[in-house]
Order: C-alpha cells, then structure tokens, then sequence
C-alpha cells in the first residue's frame, strides 16, 4: 500500500534549527522525526511512500533513501497552497481505484495501523482535545463522521483530526480536491484537505474514525522537547561512561563522547557529539555538537554547535558557536 507524507513545511517555529535543516529531520530521541514515523509505516505493511517536500528536501530524499530500502517518489511543492494542494500533486502516481494512506510528516504516533490500513471504508484517527480551535475537528453520530470542520471559532467537537487519513477510494478524494481547486474554494487562505473530505461526505462516501492516544506534536521547541521526554521514557539506552552519572531515561549515540559528565533525565546525546565536564538534562544536544564546562536544561542544541561556559538556558541553529561566563 501507498503512503503520502507531506514534509514540505519551512517550520518556521522552530526557527533557528530549521534554517538549515527540514523540521522533520531534527533530532528526538536519538532519531528525526520522519525516521520515527517510517518505522512505523513499514511495521504496519507500507511498501511505497511518496513524499511531498520543499524547503531543502534534497536533505530529506538523502535521508530516507540512504535509511530505508522502499520504493520512493518525490514530488516536489513549489509554492505553499495548503496541504489539500500538496496531496493533489500526488495524482499522477496513484491508482484511482486503490486505497491510500496519507500521514503529516511532523507528527510523530504511537497507534497499531494494521488494523486501520485493513479498513473496508475510508477512517481518519482522532484525538480528544480541551482546546479545537487549532485542529481540523471530526463531529460525529453513531461512530460515522457527519462533519468535519477546519479550525472551528466555535467548539463543535473536541476529537481533533490528527494527521492519520486512510483513504479507501484514492479516486474519490482526489475528485474532491479537483473540485475546491477548480472552484477556488479555500479555507483561512489555502487549499484545505479538511473541506476535500467534507465533500466526499457530502457525496455519500462513509468516514469513520480510530482513536490515536499517542500523539506526539513535534512543532515548537517546547513541543519537540516533550515529545523527546516522552519517547526516551518507551525506549533509551544504556551504558557506562568514564567518570559520568547517567540519569535515565537518556538517548546517547554509540559513537558520541561522553565523559565527567551527569546525563539526564530526559537528554538527547546526537551522533559524534562531545560533552565534557557539563551537565544536561531536558535537552537535545545535535550531531557533532561540543557542549563543555556548563549546564544545560530545556535546550535544543543545534548539529556542529559548540558552546560552553557557565548555566543558562539556551536553544541555538546548526553551526553556531556560543561562550557564555
């Protein structure tokens, strides 16, 4: 089956890391964002994925063919028109007549998708959320979607759509968004894929839902730091380093260096990373990077950065160089 992941976003939140990066690139538990959402597609059966990228994909389409071994297309959004847009582009390369799974590229899951990618009709995974105003919402009767609203001003439901759409009839969906692009229908200024599948209720096509209980948003520093706690706590390394205390759960790089040092709780050590005589925890510390003679707390620390010196709380680009006494 045929995955379509849109990465194609600048991440302008996580601005400065993203400037040299794709967001879905950054760093979490010891592995970027898509590589978490890869294994899960290919656990659940996907043999194909297409890929939807922009902002420096080059970087990304490296990435994934150099980590994974299926088939992949890339296509390429030139200009930002929303994300029902993005999956448009896809048309050429998908069979009208097959389903079609399409995931976000920046959040990461924690769902068993075989049993959604065997549905007999179209379901969309929700999440229960205090606030909608921010999420496409899902209202529905009698376990069937009724309605589906993008950013509601008014609370209609509170099951936020969450970036998990199996769509059992590819054809039906892009005939939908043939007819908002057509029309010039959009929503908040782009192309919505919340109004495409509107329209195919309106057309009789029956929607269901399946509930996503982890849901990990990976779009503000704050969020990424989070969902980094989150995913050390289900699975982090072990191991002994000269003359360090390692406070679990941790993710350290086998070939980063690590020593008199106290790591964690809740710390990202990147690949060929070198930490010395400093201490960290609730942070992610990038590829290469050299943290020594300070501490750190809820900070993100960008690949090849260097800094040292005294505590603060910080969160620098790729490539920067800070001293702080």
């Amino acid at each position: 089956m045929k995955a379509i992941i849109p990465v194609a976003g600048v991440g302008t939140r996580l601005r400065p890391h993203t400037f040299s990066h794709p967001k879905v690139l950054l760093n979490v538990a010891g592995k970027p964002i898509i590589g978490h959402i890869m294994d899960k597609l290919i656990t659940a059966g996907i043999d194909e994925a297409i890929v939807i990228v922009g902002y420096l994909g080059n970087m990304v389409e490296e990435w994934l063919r150099k980590h994974y071994s299926i088939r992949f297309t890339f296509v390429n959004q030139a200009e930002m028109l929303g994300l029902a847009h993005a999956i448009w582009m896809c048309k050429p390369y998908v069979n009208p007549d097959e389903p079609v799974f399409i995931i976000l590229g920046d959040t990461i899951f924690e769902v068993d998708l075989q049993p959604v990618l065997q549905s007999g009709i179209s379901t969309l995974g929700v999440h229960e959320v205090d606030d909608p105003r921010r999420f496409g919402v899902a209202v529905t009767e009698n376990g069937n979607i009724v309605r589906l609203v993008e950013k509601p001003d008014e609370p209609v439901s509170k099951l936020a759509i969450v970036g998990l759409y199996f769509i059992k009839n590819a054809g039906s969906l892009f005939s939908s968004i043939d007819y908002i692009i057509e029309n010039g229908i959009r929503t908040k200024g782009e192309y919505q894929l919340t109004d495409a599948l509107q329209l195919m209720i309106e057309r009789n096509e029956p929607f269901t839902t399946f509930p996503v209980s982890g849901w990990y948003d990976c779009g503000k520093p704050e969020t990424l730091l989070s969902t980094n706690e989150t995913l050390l706590q289900k699975k982090h390394t072990t191991g002994s380093y000269p003359g360090c205390i390692i406070n679990n759960p941790v993710f350290i790089a086998e070939n980063a260096s690590v020593e008199n040092a106290i790591i964690g709780p809740n710390a990202t050590i990147g690949e060929h990373a070198v930490v010395s005589d400093a201490i960290i925890r609730d942070s992610i510390i990038g590829n290469g990077a050299k943290v020594s003679s300070i501490m750190i707390n809820n900070s993100i620390i960008g690949n090849s950065a260097s800094i040292g010196g005294s505590p603060h709380e910080i969160n620098i680009g790729d490539c920067s160089e800070i001293r702080l006494r």
